[in-house]
């Protein structure tokens, strides 16, 4: 089983858009599985931008949790992104597990 870890805590903010402070629009990510029967990890980073046209439901950057950026990362990306970057990871886990290549030395 994999474990995956999102860390959406570094962020890129417009310091001020319609009478708000420090918005959030663009998410820095690293999401990390780690297989809980073995050692083994594997992480993907990337950037995702957020709509931010509606700030009916903005919430003050002080308030802000790693879990309320992970939801909004989210959903924008959509559920095919989000499987697809959990399936990268996995597939990147039982490559290490069970290599189609491996790289030997001659002596």
């Amino acid at each position: 089983m994999i474990n995956y870890e999102w860390d959406c805590r570094t962020v890129d903010v417009y310091p001020q858009k319609d009478n708000y402070e420090n918005v959030v629009y663009n998410v820095h990510y690293r999401v990390t599985g780690e297989d809980t029967e073995t050692v083994y990890t594997s992480d993907i980073i990337g950037t995702q931008i957020l709509h931010v046209d509606d700030l009916s439901g903005f919430k003050s950057f002080d308030e802000l949790t790693n879990e309320d950026v992970v939801a909004w990362c989210k959903a924008a990306m959509g559920e095919d992104q989000v499987t697809a970057i959990e399936t990268t990871i996995a597939s990147n886990i039982e490559d290490q597990i069970n290599p189609s290549s491996i790289m030997l030395v001659i002596n």
